[in-house]
């Protein structure tokens, strides 16, 4: 009866402290990476795809190579955030909004995303999804150097693709 007594203790002890140790490590792994990425430069990638973190630091001014955040809790992405020189992944995120005069040196994916409205002065070098996206207006001053797809938006049943050509400066088609 000691025995069982005892391994009952150590199960209600060690099971959930260990796992709750275990995720809260994880976290603190991830926030580590992503200040070190940035101590080093904000040089290459920063793929933080599927990890649970729910922000990011206000000191990201600057990614050099791709960011994906794609399948993360990221409802919005700091401020400070003027440059990423690759691609953006932001798909199957609830990111709500984006920093105002951002400039994406690649492609921006916002495909299934609650994001409703693009910021000021958007610069995208390459393609702009918004497949799926709830976006329903284009901002002043966007520019898409590729090809912008609005299948399966509000976008695509609002305007036509002349009317979205005089809206924004798209360098590429526009897909439906």
């Amino acid at each position: 009866m000691k025995l069982l007594e005892i391994l009952l203790e150590q199960e209600k002890i060690l099971v959930p402290r260990r796992i709750e140790d275990r995720a809260k490590n994880y976290q603190i792994t991830i926030n580590k990476e992503i200040q070190q990425y940035i101590k080093d430069g904000s040089k290459g990638d920063l793929n933080l795809y599927g990890k649970p973190i729910t922000s990011l630091p206000n000191n990201l001014k600057y990614v050099g190579g791709h960011i994906v955040l794609r399948g993360t809790q990221i409802p919005s992405l700091p401020d400070n955030l003027k440059y990423v020189g690759g691609n953006l992944s932001l798909s199957n995120t609830p990111i709500k909004s984006l920093p105002d005069n951002l400039e994406v040196g690649g492609n921006l994916d916002l495909t299934r995303t609650s994001i409703t409205s693009l910021p000021d002065n958007l610069k995208v070098g390459k393609d702009l999804y918004l497949e799926g996206s709830k976006i329903i207006s284009l901002p002043d001053n966007l520019k898409v150097g590729g090809d912008l797809i609005v299948y399966k938006s509000p976008l695509a049943g609002k305007y036509t693709d002349e009317e979205i050509r005089n809206l924004a400066d798209i360098g590429g088609k526009v897909i439906r």
